[in-house]
């Protein structure tokens, strides 16, 4: 729980507050978007929530938070239960945001979809009961699908509760070495109608994206909505080889999607065109970057 007594300055005054154990991972920035801000190397609360959208927002956020930096100084009960129950949180066409992202991951986001021939959850929340009963309720989860090493958190607890099989690349074996399904190789594959495994090292040597019904991109760190500069953005550090991380997002134009659903960084939805025209000027960019470096 957040600590009052470690209430950073940069909040403003009011009911909610970001603490000192803030680690800048961006959940509450993409979930209450009008309170939240990044401010020095936190977030913050730049504007206090009044209306009950952005209300429930902001506790939508304080439920996100990997690490629980984020309070109030007086509690609604009521609303914080209205959040609770929003989660996961429906995105569209049985697309959710699962929420409660996970410390062991810094806060990454995970998805999780409804399928007939079996629910798929990407990357994993925090192992919680009332994720655990929501997906129950949903038909349990069939396929954990792990985009790159750093974002397994609690794979593991999910597989073992549903009896799921977790699919990782081979190159990131090492953070989840008892996986049931293992990829192979570069090569895209169609492992079952609709859900199409796409190899896009670069973040790391296994780094996964996962493309349902040629519509949700699912891209864990190797592509996101940059909502500061509105266009696609990839990581320029934390990066295996920089060269590769190039080619695997050009890569990706070989595929029409709509929607790009990112572990880390914001996650939008554009018509196929336009987001296949931002596809390629973040290609461009970061090959200009490489001819000049």
């Amino acid at each position: 729980m957040a600590d009052e007594h470690k209430r950073l300055d940069s909040n403003v005054e009011g009911n909610f507050f970001v603490d000192a154990t803030c680690i800048n991972c961006d959940t509450c920035r993409q979930l209450a978007p009008a309170s939240f801000e990044e401010v020095g190397s936190f977030s913050a609360v730049t504007r206090q929530p009044t209306d009950h959208g952005p209300v429930q927002q902001a506790y939508q956020a304080l439920l996100a938070c990997p690490v629980g930096a984020i309070g109030t100084e007086q509690s609604d009960k009521v609303r914080v239960q209205e959040a609770m129950a929003s989660f996961p949180l429906h995105l569209e066409g049985g697309v959710s945001y699962c929420g409660f992202n996970s410390e062991k991951s810094f806060g990454a986001n995970s998805f999780f979809i409804e399928h007939p021939d079996g629910n798929w959850l990407i990357d994993s929340p925090r192992y919680l009961k009332h994720l655990v009963e929501a997906f129950e309720q949903k038909g349990g989860i069939g396929y954990i699908f792990l985009t790159h090493k750093d974002d397994v958190a609690d794979a593991e607890k999910y597989a073992a509760h549903f009896g799921a099989k977790r699919i990782i690349h081979r190159a990131d074996l090492d953070a989840a070495p008892d996986a049931e399904w293992v990829i192979e190789g570069a090569d895209s594959r169609q492992v079952m109608p609709h859900f199409l495994i796409i190899p896009v090292p670069g973040h790391t040597a296994g780094s996964m994206a996962l493309l349902y019904k040629n519509t949700f991109l699912f891209t864990g760190d190797h592509l996101w909505w940059d909502s500061l500069q509105q266009r696609l953005g990839a990581p320029t550090r934390l990066v295996w080889r920089k060269h590769v991380l190039v080619d695997s997002i050009q890569k990706l134009l070989d595929y029409p999607f709509e929607w790009v659903l990112a572990g880390h960084g914001d996650r939008t939805r554009l018509p196929a065109d336009e987001m296949r025209a931002q596809l390629r000027a973040l290609v461009e960019r970061r090959q200009t970057t490489r001819v000049l470096s």
